[in-house]
């Protein structure tokens, strides 16, 4: 899924940044004033960066989204098919009771689509040209309806609120580990903040946390994910939607994605293991359709 993908990337490059900057300010040196450390002090600088990382992601979301695919809004449709696209969403973001979300087109070989935007009113619905080309419009219009399913249900609200708590304990244990460096392995007794080196331990720490802690958020993308399929079914048809993941299918076994990408696109695919999946499999995807009364 590449809003997953996108919105990640963006918060790792802000909670980076963030903590640079106050290690810079020598907001660390607050933490351990009396010779210990302050954990009261230490959860909340951890809340602050962490949630500040997420919701700045977020409200870049959209802007980050466009420029990193290289989408281009259709403000003025030029061919049918553009004129179609727009008209689609339309129809289907006053049905699900939301604004109108800027439509986009990327260039890119993959049949993929994404939706982002901070709130479900201000959201960018984006297809590529794989889709366009690989896709019929019935199937095409599942897909939109899946997108536009995920913008109604407040998928990436509810993202930024879970990666901000993620965030938060990611580096409150980060910054422990790092302190334990610093005053036992290394036996540093400046008390005015931690030396590079444990400073270095705790970046790793935080590499090494981020992914385990990306378990939680891919769960949770995963169950997003049925629930945007039936919304899709509810907006285009259980048909249209069911066939579309079959096209997705096929398509997935003749062409064989990037592993990186894989699993950030409408189709997810095959990943290291389960648990770091963005999507669940498709065949589990099209059964839940076909049970669902």
């Amino acid at each position: 899924m590449k809003r997953i993908f996108l919105f990640i990337l963006t918060n790792l490059a802000v909670v980076f940044v963030i903590n640079i900057t106050l290690r810079l300010l020598g907001v660390d040196r607050w933490l351990d004033e009396t010779g210990g450390i302050n954990f009261s002090a230490l959860l909340v600088l951890s809340a602050v960066i962490g949630f500040a990382g997420s919701l700045i992601s977020l409200a870049m979301s959209k802007w980050s989204a466009k420029r990193m695919v290289g989408a281009r809004v259709i403000e003025n449709p030029v061919d049918p098919t553009e004129r179609w696209l727009v008209d689609t969403v339309r129809k289907q973001a006053q049905v699900a009771g939301i604004g109108m979300p800027e439509v986009a087109i990327y260039d890119a070989p993959d049949v993929n689509a994404f939706a982002t935007g901070w709130n479900r009113n201000d959201a960018l619905v984006a297809v590529s040209t794989g889709l366009l080309q690989n896709m019929n419009r019935d199937e095409a219009e599942a897909v939109l309806a899946h997108e536009v399913s995920h913008v109604a249900n407040g998928d990436m609200v509810t993202l930024a609120l879970i990666q901000g708590v993620v965030n938060t304990f990611v580096i409150f244990f980060a910054k422990l580990f790092g302190f334990f460096v610093d005053r036992v392995l290394l036996k540093n007794e400046d008390r005015n903040g931690i030396g590079i080196g444990a400073f270095v331990a705790e970046i790793a720490a935080q590499l090494v946390l981020g992914v385990l802690a990306s378990i939680i958020v891919m769960w949770f993308s995963r169950q997003r994910e049925f629930r945007a399929d039936a919304g899709g079914a509810s907006l285009a048809g259980r048909n249209k939607m069911i066939a579309a993941l079959e096209r997705l299918k096929v398509n997935h076994e003749q062409t064989v994605l990037p592993e990186k990408i894989a699993a950030f696109g409408i189709s997810g695919g095959k990943s290291f293991a389960r648990m770091f999946m963005t999507h669940p499999p498709l065949d589990e995807r099209i059964a839940a359709l076909r049970s669902a009364v």
